[in-house]
């Protein structure tokens, strides 16, 4: 290699390299690795105070991080020789470890390329259990940092029984459900799975058996209505529900049994004998004050706000207001996409309103996948996406469903109503209500609110 021509590449050539090294690194994991004391300390305030203290660490030649493995080292000293960072070597197995060090080492520009890493690693791989798992260890006290929140709150997007027992840890399930919990966050995962997944993983402490039981007594909501499901006793349970009890206690006060059905919370739950009395007292007491409806109720619901997402949209639209409006002012060569930041699963039945507060001649709005849309192009012609347009037509896929509903235009509200139960997709323009679109069956697992528009549109997104 021609050295000259990259200042960056001929750095490259520093790293660990003891033809150039004046100190000598020792790492948790027993390696060494070289450095070259100036620059560490020119970049890095955190190791000029170390270098350079007129202390012992000023004068000899090797310091040690005992709490560091060499790969972390390694990447510190990188970013500091570079500027820069290969993305592509990260995974779940050191992308965690590679932020903790830069933490540690106080580079706040290398964290946020780190954040951003881990933003695509989580969920574009579906990783978010396993880091977070990892992370609570290694973060056990700081309950206000951003990794954890980050993590935590791409969990809680996650229904929990789409997570296999084993990808999230007892203590990872204890840090999400306290966190959504006392903050009123978002949770896709109605609260009756709440407390079923909560009890397997229980369960999973103490036996394998124990766990095969409690999915025979604690049906899945997904398979059959738990709201006229009767207990089934077993005579095994009782030698693990003492057991089970215990283990469970910690989770208890971080779920809402208020969001569960009355019905269940009789007929499935209480029979159990696994929950404190007075938690359920508090719960029936509720049903009974309450004109409490029968569809599934999720904790967050009454703070959560819908927001567009800056990574799922297209490149000459504005997000603004919080996350709330999006606006084509900049989209003059035809129609852009983006979705919403939050997905919608399990089951249930979700409904959000879309308020064209400017009008475009070709508004859309409908629902959409996480994976293979192009945001630069209108949805319509998309196959991961269903839409209706200001022309009263739906589309997908090319493919037109005519006259669905009048044109709608300027200051109107159109009111998506998405049936996770059934699959199916229905509008209301300005309260009144039209059919499921007939040519829409068997929609996806998971879906996400979509607009595309172009200049001068500008669409405001809330929940109904």
């Amino acid at each position: 290699m021609t050295r000259g021509n990259s200042l960056e590449n001929d750095l490259k050539l520093l790293i660990n390299n003891p033809k150039y090294s004046d100190i000598e690194i020792l790492c948790q994991d027993g390696k060494k690795i070289y450095g070259i004391r100036s620059i560490l300390a020119a970049r890095c305030e955190v190791l000029d105070k170390l270098l350079y203290n007129g202390m012992k660490e000023s004068y000899e030649r090797q310091i040690t991080f005992p709490q560091i493995d060499s790969n972390e080292i390694k990447l510190i000293i990188e970013y500091l020789y570079t500027g820069s960072i290969d993305e592509e070597s990260f995974n779940k197995d050191n992308i965690i470890e590679a932020y903790l060090a830069a933490d540690y080492f106080q580079l706040t520009e290398l964290q946020k390329l780190l954040l951003e890493s881990i933003k695509i690693i989580s969920e574009k791989k579906n990783l978010s259990p396993e880091l977070l798992s990892k992370t609570v260890v290694k973060l056990p006290t700081l309950v206000d940092n951003e990794l954890l929140s980050l993590l935590t709150e791409s969990v809680a997007l996650i229904p929990l029984n789409s997570i296999a027992i084993g990808r999230l840890s007892f203590s990872a399930l204890l840090h999400v459900l306290s966190f959504t919990y006392e903050n009123e966050i978002l949770f896709m995962t109605s609260e009756y799975n709440v407390f079923r997944y909560s009890v397997i993983m229980a369960a999973k402490k103490v036996s394998d058996n124990a766990v095969e039981i409690i999915e025979t007594v604690l049906p899945d909501i997904n398979k059959e209505d738990v709201t006229t499901h009767s207990y089934m006793e077993i005579d095994d349970f009782n030698i693990y529900r003492q057991q089970i009890i215990e283990e469970l206690n910690p989770l208890i006060k971080y779920i809402d049994f208020k969001l569960i059905h009355g019905n269940v919370l009789a007929n499935i739950i209480e029979p159990l004998n696994i929950i404190p009395m007075q938690v359920l007292y508090d719960a029936f007491r509720y049903h009974a004050k309450s004109n409490y409806n029968k569809l599934i109720r999720f904790r967050g619901c009454n703070k959560a706000i819908l927001v567009w997402d800056e990574t799922a949209c297209g490149s000459n639209l504005v997000i603004k207001d919080n996350g709330c409006v999006v606006c084509a002012a900049n989209c003059v060569y035809g129609c852009q996409t983006v979705r919403s930041k939050f997905g919608f699963s399990d089951t249930g039945i979700y409904e959000w309103n879309i308020i064209i507060e400017k009008y475009c001649a070709n508004s859309w709005i409908g629902i959409c996948e996480a994976v293979n849309v192009d945001y630069e192009k209108w949805a319509g012609v998309q196959a991961n996406a269903w839409v209706l347009g200001s022309n009263g037509s739906c589309y997908n896929n090319f493919i037109e469903t005519i006259g669905y509903c009048p044109p709608f235009g300027e200051g109107d509200i159109i009111t998506v109503h998405l049936n996770m139960n059934e699959r199916s997709c229905a509008f209301s323009i300005n309260g009144r209500r039209y059919p499921p679109v007939s040519a829409w069956k068997n929609l996806p697992t998971k879906l996400y609110p979509v607009v595309s528009l172009f200049r001068p549109g500008q669409f405001r997104i809330q929940l109904h």
